[in-house]
């Protein structure tokens, strides 16, 4: 019974890890991988990048000049996720001196793995050989036989790549080595829960497996068995358009690591903490960060209605959209709207030098995250012009779920799924947005913070001038009575930005008082 239970939290921490793996939160060790944990982001590219980034920083705090090598072929990789670099560091890694070795160990079985996982046979061989010496330790220690199906699966998937090999490497489709990995695992399982004793079979009933016998039975023999998407991801991008010329073929290479790759949606937070913090940072936009956030209520992952923040210059409505996203955890890109007056927010194709993909299909890219937030401060700036195309025209089809959901990018050109995209917009007035973009927002009038608000705001504003200065927030000395009285002659509510300016100046005159005395 205790092996039992030794084995079921076993799999339940198991299970934890995986999920955050899948998010991007957890890079799986070399054990986890083996034992069949995916990849960082399920993207063998990104989990080569962190791990090649992690160990390089952490090697460069050694004084060891055998090492030197090495860390210069992990930033390499880090750059450079190709079957090349990793042989690169494979051989840096034989050849580095005082490297801890079990360290170096591990390293070695990672970059095996990886290679394995990109259709080298001996490495597959390899890998094979160690997960058979897990399971084996598995069976000894609590008779657990769940790893073995993987470990003879490696070995056929080893032998049957050995006769397709090609330069070492065998040029697989994406996902081919994993797939055909796992439909050998499930053949084997079937085969292992058929011809143990009825004792085992019974522990097997009762602990959680992935695989039956029914499910090899509905897989066609000759192909591996489609894989799942996990829950709370999306595809983004299935495919590039004309991508035999030579301009395609450089858009591949820019959108390989992402083609019909599942990311993550980003999860809602803590809603309560998140409001507490706002409230404390905005104590006069109470209505306005409420209306914010109710929209988040219930929802599993976050997504914003396109929205504008409408008030007058200063009164924190860009600051406000920023700090929402940073409480959230969501990843943004902040775009001022100034000197704006063409169609690039939606795209240019890629025929023209000056080609590039649009905002949205640009923060997918840079963050890897199916739903980031696109803030574009002062929309009223927008320019009017229609000579190479509008800015608004392009919103007026991002804010449609029905053509973002199927948005044809001129670079990538091919479908996008934009739909999960989140717009924020701040403007000081309103008068020359188009009608036909308002009545696809929620307009929020935001309020200027009064007077009596003035003990609240001058405070964080001199802790926010020492943590812009590089200073612990700790170190600024509050604010004496005559001091917020100064202020409060000179600013009777209104645009933080002037109380900010006076709470500067103020800052500077104590310092240069300081100084003297």
């Amino acid at each position: 019974m205790s092996d039992k239970n030794s084995r079921g939290s076993r799999d339940r921490h198991f299970e934890r890890r995986l999920k955050a793996a899948q998010a991007g939160l957890h890079l799986p060790t070399e054990i986890e991988l083996l034992r069949g944990m995916p990849f960082l982001f399920e993207d063998v590219a990104s989990d080569i990048r962190e791990f090649a980034e992690r160990l390089s920083r952490r090697l460069k705090h050694k004084p060891k000049f055998e090492i030197a090598p090495l860390v210069a072929t992990l930033d390499d990789l880090a750059v450079d996720q190709s079957d090349e670099a990793l042989r690169c560091v494979e051989a840096a890694l034989e050849a580095a001196g005082g490297f801890n070795t079990m360290s170096a160990f591990n390293a070695r079985l990672r970059i095996k793995f990886y290679l394995a996982s990109l259709g080298d046979p001996d490495a597959a061989a390899a890998i094979a050989s160690r997960t058979a010496s897990v399971a084996l330790d598995d069976v000894r220690d609590s008779c657990d036989f769940s790893l073995l199906p993987r470990a003879l699966a490696w070995s056929v998937v080893a032998n049957d790549y050995g006769h397709m090999r090609n330069n070492g490497i065998v040029r697989l489709p994406r996902g081919r080595v994993s797939g055909d990995l796992r439909f050998h695992a499930r053949e084997f399982e079937a085969a292992i829960r058929q011809t143990e004793p009825e004792t085992k079979k019974q522990q097997a009933d009762e602990a959680p497996s992935t695989y039956t016998a029914d499910d090899v039975a509905r897989v066609p023999a000759t192909e591996p068995p489609p894989v799942a998407k996990p829950k709370g991801t999306v595809i983004i991008f299935t495919s590039i358009g004309n991508d035999s010329t030579s301009e395609g073929k450089r858009v591949v290479k820019e959108f390989e690591k992402l083609l019909n790759i599942a990311l993550p949606l980003p999860p809602v937070s803590d809603l309560a903490r998140v409001r507490e913090r706002l409230v404390e940072e905005f104590p006069y936009a109470v209505a306005v960060i409420d209306e914010l956030l109710n929209r988040l209520v219930g929802r599993d992952y976050v997504q914003i209605r396109p929205t504008v923040l409408v008030g007058t210059p200063g009164c924190g409505k860009t600051r406000l959209a920023r700090r929402l996203c940073e409480e959230l955890a969501v990843p943004f890109e902040l775009v001022s709207c100034g000197g704006l007056n063409d169609s690039s927010i939606g795209g240019t194709a890629r025929r023209w030098s000056s080609g590039e993909p649009s905002i949205s299909v640009l923060s997918i890219r840079r963050h890897r995250c199916a739903g980031p937030v696109i803030i574009r401060d002062e929309i009223e700036k927008v320019g009017t012009s229609r000579h190479n195309g509008n800015v608004h025209d392009v919103l007026v089809g991002l804010f449609e779920q029905e053509t973002s959901q199927r948005w044809f990018d001129p670079y990538v050109e091919s479908p996008c799924d934009l739909s999960h995209v989140s717009w924020l917009m701040t403007g000081n007035t309103l008068d020359t947005v188009p009608s036909v973009l308002l009545d696809r927002c929620r307009v929020i009038a935001f309020p200027e913070p009064g007077a009596e608000r003035l003990d609240i705001l001058a405070p964080r504003l001199v802790e926010r001038i020492y943590v812009d200065a590089g200073h612990d927030p700790r170190w600024a000395t509050p604010l004496e009575q005559f001091e917020l009285t100064a202020l409060a002659d000179h600013w009777r509510g209104g645009s933080i930005r002037r109380l900010q300016h006076l709470v500067e100046t103020l800052v500077e005159a104590r310092e240069r008082h300081r100084v003297r005395q």
